[in-house]
This record gives structure tokens, sequence and C-alpha cells, in this order.
């Protein structure tokens, strides 16, 4: 932007907004320049939206940053954080102090480099993977939806807005989002762009045609540009887009870095401080004649009344709540209440029992939807869904109706062919609260949703990702369908719980404990392929042990087989096998490595015991070598798979009762060896 348009911008007559802009634009300034680290160039740019937004239209209370009925605000520009972190300090969220911002980017600050969920109250969700942010503001935006049709405007009446760049847009995953939520029509989300045509590299052009406007419209949005520098046309157009019956697209074209005189509009704005000189150039620009993190009280106080504003509507609101009745109000405080109800521990306890009694020989995949039917009735809050796989991850309840365009009382999700939106939406309406969401894909496709599952570990949320095909037992669609490293990939994320039950009590036992992490994601991988029952009934959950003795030998161990899934039953032969030639064969099931590290030394070293062992999985290694120790030998994949039948591959591919009975006489011929040369 050229000086004399600089100098209108500055000067015009509506002062107040002018000034509460830029106490955003030099509160963003400053941090970044303290830190030496930041992203100065979009808060300085989406500064008149964002006030316009926080001081006339966002409902929210900081005295209470959880309330449910609260607007929520997604900044999916996640780097632009100090944006959002100058808003917070404004509006008065308590804990959000100057000597925070002064600390920006610092060890044990409330303001790191990007939001983050969990660390900093007044962050929906954590941001900085571009497209992430708006793809989870879907889910978000779908959950109110859903909160209300339960439970009608009194108790659930809000928006989703979400800022969101030109970054946000380009990647694939806006696609999958925003054409799912033209599909459903959310009308309750509008997403404000940062149509600065400016990327790391330049300009946009340098990569990207797109007509932003016709994309969104073809998703069946409502979409508009405005000037985002003109308070009175953002006002308008978010006014507009809160009364569509669409979701809504606001174009704001607005300078990146406004109000640096040699930098604004340039990529070099985008990801570094402005320096001391530029700093002061821009202030004079500006008409900011205050120290560095200094706030004119007046301004300060005009914020603060902005923070107040949604006081009296939460009042309001509680009030409401309160005089529900007492049929609506228990399931409204049932939702939004993170615990598991007496009736799902009754149907989980009954459904174990009966697997018990029947062993039935079906694919995990299959007892995965017996565990669904069974847990569905008791847990109205949850709610499921497919990535356009339904029939084959059986995901889908009898008792649940799918949600469709405008119809919303149903508790199933046709995400369609969609896995990085499904997961990221997943994230939202866990964040937004009232639901427990799980959604199914093949686990072959776990890093679509990667992105999604790494996000929902750092934020602590339980989601619940239904993962069938889960090896080379799938068979006839070949390798590009059969996952061999997918296991160890997912298990290298922290905090996330990835089980691979063996048989239909430890596919219950594992829906039971990704249903009680209350702050962990869970990953459940599933057989296409019937597996025999090997589980006795019993009142304790064996899964949530991480691994459990299936088959200890009388007389000590000559060596330990250890499992996972559909290879429990094998090293169970393997066993009987080795029993044959008087080899005293332990077999351990290890559903879960991620709980099985939780447990005490002493349970551990009790599981694993002193002999040589043997790890037995349809994958490749991976860290399997930690709980195998030297001395023992892993019987899985070295490479990808093949298109063949089932059966046919586990011989071709060497794991087979057989082989691993041969793996454990050579281990134990090791151990004999070298105890002799000792």
């Amino acid at each position: 932007m050229n000086a004399p348009a600089l100098s209108r911008i500055a000067s015009r007559p509506d002062l107040s907004h002018a000034e509460m802009a830029n106490a955003i634009r030099f509160l963003a300034i400053d941090a970044v320049e303290k830190a030496k680290s930041g992203h100065p160039g979009m808060p300085m740019g989406m500064a008149d939206v964002a006030a316009v937004l926080f001081s006339r239209f966002l409902k929210f209370d900081p005295s209470d940053p959880a309330w449910p009925d609260r607007d929520r605000f997604v900044l999916s520009a996640g780097h632009g954080s100090m944006l959002l972190y100058a808003v917070l300090h404004l509006t008065g969220y308590e804990g959000m102090t100057l000597n925070e911002l002064r600390a920006f980017r610092q060890w044990g600050s409330k303001t790191p480099g990007h939001p983050e969920y969990g660390h900093t109250a007044g962050v929906e969700t954590t941001t900085g993977p571009l497209g992430q942010g708006i793809a989870t503001a879907v889910g978000m935006a779908l959950a109110e939806r859903l909160m209300n049709a339960r439970f009608g405007d009194d108790c659930v009446d809000h928006f989703t807005y979400v800022i969101a760049g030109d970054g946000c847009l380009m990647e694939g995953i806006s696609h999958e989002a925003i054409s799912l939520a033209g599909h459903l029509r959310l009308n309750r989300l509008i997403v404000l762009f940062d149509d600065n045509e400016i990327s790391i590299d330049g300009a946009t052009s340098l990569s990207c045609s797109d007509d932003q406007l016709a994309r969104f419209k073809a998703a069946g949005w409502s979409a508009s540009r405005i000037d985002g520098h003109d308070p009175e046309a953002i006002a308008a157009a978010i006014e507009r887009a809160r009364n569509s019956d669409r979701p809504s697209l606001i174009a704001c074209r607005t300078i990146i870095g406004f109000g640096a005189p040699n930098r604004q509009g340039t990529e070099k704005v985008h990801g570094a401080p402005l320096g001391g000189e530029e700093a002061a150039k821009a202030r004079d620009a500006l008409n900011w004649p205050h120290a560095p993190f200094e706030i004119p009280e007046a301004v300060l106080a005009q914020w603060r009344q902005a923070g107040r504003r949604g006081h009296a509507a939460r009042r309001c609101w509680i009030e409401r709540t309160k005089r529900l009745s007492s049929d609506s109000r228990s399931p409204f405080h049932d939702a939004l209440n993170r615990n598991l109800p007496c009736s799902y521990a009754q149907a989980m306890t009954k459904l174990r029992d009966d697997f018990a009694n029947e062993r039935p020989n079906i694919a995990t995949r299959q007892a995965s939807q017996r565990v669904i039917d069974a847990i569905a009735e008791a847990l109205p809050n949850l709610l499921g869904g497919s990535a356009d796989l339904t029939h084959s991850n059986l995901t889908r309840a009898r008792t649940q109706r799918p949600v469709q365009p405008g119809s919303f009382a149903g508790s199933y999700i046709h995400y369609g062919v969609r896995e990085h939106a499904m997961a990221a939406a997943m994230n939202g309406i866990a964040l937004h609260g009232g639901f427990i969401p799980y959604g199914g894909t093949f686990l072959s496709f776990a890093d679509y949703s990667r992105p999604a599952i790494r996000l929902a570990a750092l934020m602590n949320v339980r989601v619940i990702h239904v993962m069938t095909h889960d090896s080379i037992g799938l068979g006839e669609d070949g390798p590009t369908h059969q996952p061999v490293e997918h296991l160890t990939s997912l298990r290298a994320i922290p905090n996330l719980l990835v089980f691979r039950p063996g048989d239909a009590i430890e596919t219950a036992e594992a829906w039971d404990c990704a249903l009680r992490a209350q702050a962990s994601p869970s990953v459940l991988c599933l057989s296409r392929q019937a597996l025999p029952g090997f589980r006795e009934g019993g009142s304790d959950n064996l899964v949530a042990h991480g691994a459990y003795v299936v088959v200890e030998p009388a007389g000590g161990r000559d060596v330990t087989l250890i499992a996972t899934g559909s290879e429990v039953s094998i090293v169970i032969e393997a066993a009987k096998t080795l029993a044959k030639d008087d080899v005293r064969a332990a077999v351990v099931s290890a559903p879960c490595f991620e709980l099985f590290r939780q447990q005490s030394h002493e349970y551990r070293a009790e599981v694993l015991g002193d002999a040589p062992r043997i790890g037995v999985e349809a994958a490749i290694e991976g860290d399997w070598a930690r709980w195998l120790g030297d001395g023992g030998e892993f019987v899985g994949m070295t490479g990808f798979g093949a298109s063949a039948p089932a059966e046919t591959l586990y011989r071709e591919f060497g794991i087979t009762a057989s082989a691993v009975a041969m793996a454990a006489m050579r281990c134990i011929a090791r151990s004999r060896m070298a105890a002799t040369w000792a």
C-alpha cells in the first residue's frame, strides 16, 4: 500500500476502531521483536478483522473460557499466534498478562510459537500445520448443530469463526473440509480469509491461480470479498454470514504487515521481526506514539469492555439451563460430562460375558461392530462415522441414524472419501464437547489421517479411529492395501494408544480402554479375516495392562512367544507344537505396547520372563527389539505384501506356527550355548 493510502486509513474518523486494531498490531510487533522470532505480518494485516469480530460479534466471556455456549474462534493460520494472544490479553483473560506477551516463544510461557489447546486459556485448538484449523472447525460447527438438534436454542446456539490464510486453503485437507461443510450446510461456520496474496516464497501467484470464491461457492458456501481494513465492511459481511443458510467465506483483502512502510505487502514481513528501525517507522505511520507493550488506558478500557460484553449472555444461559426439565437437564449435562454412565459399564460387561461364553470365530472388525451395537444405546453421545467404508469397517450400529444436510438428529456421519478431513473434524467434535467421536477407514490409509491423529495426541483429546484390514491378512487386494509399516509409524506418536486385539474379548476390552482414555486418542487396528477366540472370561480388563500371559507352562519357561492381533492364535499353535518336543513355551498377547510401557517394571518383567523371546506380528519389526532383547528373534514382514489369499500370504512370508517354533528352537539353542560359554 502506498503512503497516501496509509495516511488515509490512519486518519479516518473511526479512531476508536483504529486504536483498538493498532493495539493488536503493536503488541504483535513488540512481542516478535523481543523474541527475535515470530510472524508479525498476519497479525498486522488481520488486526482490523479481529478487532471487529471480538468487539462486536464474538460471544465469549474471559471469566469462563470454557463456557459451553461460547462462540468458537479458530486461528487456522496459527503462525499468526500473536494476534490471538494480543486479543486474549486485551479482552482480559486471566493469566494472559503483558509479561506473558513479553515471554512470547520462551520456555514455560503461555504464549508458545503456535497456539496450543490446553496450554493457554482461550485457545480452542492447537494450530500451526496449515489446513488443520479450518478442518477442525468444521467438526466444531458440526457438533454445535448436532447438540442444537438435541437440546434446542436455549442450550446450544453459537457460531464457529475461523481466520484462515492462503496456506490453509492451498493445503489439500481444506478441499475435503469445505466440501463436507458445504454438503451438510453448516451455516454456523464463518471463515474469514486473510486474502493478502502473499506466501513465504513471495506472491501467491507464483504457485496458485485459484478463484477461491468460485471454489467455495461450488462447494455450497456463500462467498464474498471485502476490504479487510474497512471496519464497517467487515461488520456488514459478518452480519450477512450470520444470517446465511450456508457456511460462509469472507475473503478479506488485506495487506500483510499493514503499517510497516518498507515491508508491508511483501513476504519479508511474514516470518521475521520488523527490526527496530522499521518498527519505529510503523509507529509513525500509524500514529502510535507509545513505548513497546504500552497500551493507552482508554484503548485498554474499551477492549476490556468488549471482553465483558459476553458476561450477561453467559449468566442468561445459566439461568435458562437451570429451568430445563429434569428429562432434558440430565441428558444435557451427561453429554457435556466426559465420564461414562453406569449403563455403559453394564452393557460392556454383558457383551464380554457373551463373548466368553460363545468364543466366536469372527474377524475383530465384526467383534467391533458387536461392541458398537451393544453400547450405542447406553452411550447416546457416541458419534460414529466412516470415510465411505461403513460396510467394510462395520462402524454403524443398528440404532444409529445418519446425519444429513440440515438434519442433525442422527448419530452417524458419512464422511465420504475424506480421511484427512474426517480425522480433523473428529478432533473438532471432541474439542467442542458433547460427543465421543469415532471414525473408520482402512489401516493402510492411516497416513491420510496422521496429521490430525498427531494433533489429537498433542492436545490430549479422546477420539477413536477404527482402522480395519490391519495386515496382509486382508488378502487379494494386495500390497497397496496391506499395511506393513503403519503399526510402527503410529506407535511412534507420543500419547497415542494403538490397539491390535487378537479376538472378540480383546476387541471389547480395547474399545473399553479407548472410551476410558479421556486424555488420549486411540487407534483400533482390526482384522478382516476371522480369528479364533482364545480368551476365557473374567472381570479384569487384561488389554488395559497392554500385554499379559495367555499360556504359562508348568515348570518354568524355555521360551516366551509374544504376538499381537491375528498372530496370537499362530503362536498358541506354535506353543502346542513345541510342547510335543518337551519345550515349555509361554504365550503373551500384547495388544497395546503403549499401555504395557505404563505398567510397573515388576509387572513387565513377570510377563516377559527371563527366557528367550520371539515376537510375531504381520508387520515390519519396528521397535519390537525393545521387548525381545538381544537374544530374541522377530517373525514378521521385511517388505511389502502381495496379492493372494490370506493363508497363502502367511505361508509364503513365513508367518506360521512352524516358522515360529523353528525360531524358538534357534533362540533356545543360542541361549544354552551362551550359558555354556559363560
